[in-house]
């Protein structure tokens, strides 16, 4: 079998994974409180790649901690809002509005980093804000919007800037090193907040150990998270970015397969159609986009907010 085709089916089990979490992360939520249940993934996630990158993770320079530490901020800032909002919507509408952070980047760049991109992008995007309306708001209107929807998008903006920031720094320092720090930086900022969240009374930590709350962070931090993260570097060196794009814009089918398939979730007309115009606008930008994003962007982006949940 080829290296290209292996690394194509590798990614492809991996979007299927990430797609997969956003279940499991909310079946979780019932056994543990949101902050709890992020520290407990993340530090183990930090041990196990630590083992995998114990060479790049040896030697770390200051630059690297600093840009690791920036990546890392987006990082557990998006992981917060998307579990908050899983709290409160369903696991398919969070997989799709999660899946508009890939178009959102271009369009980020062109606000704030003065990039220039091209038409096909932004239909993509455009696509993708009609799906998004036609995903969270209701027939009613705005005034009955899920307040969960909202902060998954603000995930999706977050992850967005986490995407720029590794296109910034990734071709300057290891990779290795980058994918430690950034997942070791959420795993000290969510400790870090466990306390002050339990002092000011606004989230107490909660952790009530079952056989659904152990799969949970077996299948979040050690497959989702260290394994899958590193199985990404390793393939994307055989692969093209926009095959790994295509494959990435399949996150929230997954999603919306195994939300049907375990909660018999189903997001009705209005809902399918919004999924469906979201799923099209990151496909056409990313298909469309990739040449002119690649030649005016700070580096190459090798990273998706898909990461998935």
């Amino acid at each position: 079998m080829p290296q290209r085709l292996k690394a194509d089916l590798a990614l492809g089990l991996c979007t299927l994974l990430w797609g997969a979490t956003f279940v499991v992360v909310k079946e979780a939520l019932t056994h543990a409180s949101v902050f709890a249940f992020l520290a407990v993934r993340f530090l183990l996630a930090t041990l196990l790649m630590a083992v995998i990158h114990r060479s790049a993770a040896s030697r770390v320079t200051r630059a690297e901690i600093w840009a690791g530490a920036q990546i890392g901020f987006f990082m557990f800032a998006g992981y917060v809002f998307q579990t908050l909002g899983l709290l409160q919507t369903t696991p398919s509408k969070a997989a799709f509005i999660t899946g508009s952070g890939v178009v959102l980047v271009p369009v980020l760049m062109a606000m704030f980093w003065g990039r220039r991109i091209n038409a096909w992008v932004w239909g993509g995007a455009l696509a993708a804000l009609l799906g998004l309306y036609y995903l969270t708001v209701p027939p009613s209107g705005l005034s009955e919007l899920n307040r969960g929807d909202l902060l998954v998008f603000a995930c999706a903006v977050l992850f967005a800037l986490h995407i720029i920031f590794v296109g910034r720094y990734s071709p300057h320092h290891s990779v290795g090193a980058l994918s430690f720090l950034q997942v070791a930086t959420t795993a000290v900022l969510t400790l870090l907040a466990l306390p002050v969240l339990a002092w000011t009374g606004w989230e107490a930590p909660r952790l009530d150990w079952n056989g659904a709350l152990v799969f949970a962070v077996l299948v979040t931090a050690v497959l989702a998270t260290a394994v899958a993260f590193s199985v990404q570097v390793w393939s994307q060196q055989y692969t093209t970015p926009t095959h790994t794009a295509i494959i990435f814009s399949l996150e929230p089918v997954f999603a919306g397969l195994t939300s049907y398939l375990v909660l018999r979730e189903q997001l009705g007309r209005r809902g399918l159609l919004g999924a469906g115009l979201i799923l099209a606008g990151i496909v056409l930008a990313e298909l469309k986009g990739p040449t002119q994003a690649a030649a005016e962007s700070p580096g190459p982006v090798t990273e998706s907010p898909e990461e998935g949940s």
